[in-house]
């Protein structure tokens, strides 16, 4: 299919990299705000058109399918035009500043007829897949517990994406949505969420510790930081055995599954790539592995995390 991608940030460009390894795609377009950013990603890349807006981009009637690299608060707004103009789409993580936002995503797709998957790339990565395979053969036995962290030393500013409230910054939409994604995976939706953590002076949060709860007594233990570098690993631990996702849990080339060492080369975001090619060209509106509704779960639970650490996006947009 035809590509075209929004946004020239860090993201962009390792995905567009690791789109050009997958046979079969052209990324024929980019747009940025600033032209010559584009141009420059343009060149980089070896691809033909360079916008210096977003909607010139949509209008171009041969771009078939678009990744949504912009920060957290421009995606609400840019998934919807791309969908109104007739694009299936690829946004990124964490898919929308509210569950509000997210479900009137879901909804125009689903209006519209069109493909939209959350760019959650570690569903696709095969040793994550092994994992959850292990998990539903019954190898660890029941699972009763995830540990999983995700953080870093960034260093503050008011005006940097990570730490500015109108981009949808801090941690736990910019990291905690792989740890939450993960318990989400393989304990499914809590019956209650208890979250602290710290404000920045921008209003987002610096870091947060968060409990998921469940029926049958299972919980999950998950951090993500800004001002710590916790690392980013995970853990999956059952009646019989355990499993760890070694650093970075979020895109592991390595899981040990009752001690025992899986490795693979890493491919990045090759995997995902394909799979969203494989369900547009499949007349699929939906990934089986990251579908709807599993996003709009994992947003119900990052919001209410944010709720009670006290950060609210909804006066951004």
């Amino acid at each position: 299919m035809k590509w075209g991608v929004i946004a020239t940030g860090g993201i962009a460009q390792a995905v567009t990299a690791d789109m050009l390894k997958v046979e079969g795609v052209t990324v024929l377009a980019v747009s940025s705000r600033d032209v010559t950013k584009a141009r420059a990603f343009a060149d980089r890349f070896g691809i033909e058109r360079a916008y210096g807006d977003y909607r010139e981009l949509l209008a171009d009637p041969d771009v078939e399918v678009v990744y949504v690299a912009t920060p957290h608060g421009q995606h609400h707004e840019v998934t919807l035009a791309a969908l109104d103009a007739g694009k299936h789409v690829l946004c990124e993580k964490a898919f929308a500043l509210s569950v509000a936002d997210a479900e009137e995503m879901v909804e125009r797709a689903r209006s519209k007829d069109l493909f939209l998957m959350e760019a959650m790339w570690t569903r696709f990565n095969p040793l994550v897949r092994k994992a959850h395979d292990a998990v539903r053969n019954g190898e660890i036995g029941e699972v009763r517990l995830i540990r999983a962290d995700f953080g870093f030393r960034h260093a503050f500013s008011d005006g940097d994406r990570l730490w500015a409230k109108e981009a949808g910054g801090g941690a736990t939409l910019d990291l905690g949505v792989y740890p939450v994604a993960l318990a989400h995976q393989f304990l499914g939706v809590p019956a209650h969420v208890h979250a602290h953590g710290s404000l920045a002076p921008t209003g987002v949060d610096a870091d947060a510790g968060i409990l998921l709860a469940y029926d049958n007594g299972a919980h999950a233990l998950l951090s993500c930081s800004l001002v710590a570098g916790t690392g980013a690993r995970a853990e999956i631990i059952g009646t019989e055995g355990r499993i760890e996702l070694v650093d970075p849990m979020f895109n592991p080339t390595a899981v040990v599954i009752n001690g025992v060492e899986h490795a693979i080369e890493d491919e990045g975001y090759a995997h995902q790539i394909r799979a969203v090619e494989e369900s547009i060209a499949a007349g699929l509106t939906q990934n089986p592995s990251i579908t709807w509704d599993n996003t709009l779960e994992v947003m119900r639970t990052l919001e209410e995390a944010l709720r009670q650490i006290g950060v609210s996006y909804t006066t951004v947009r």
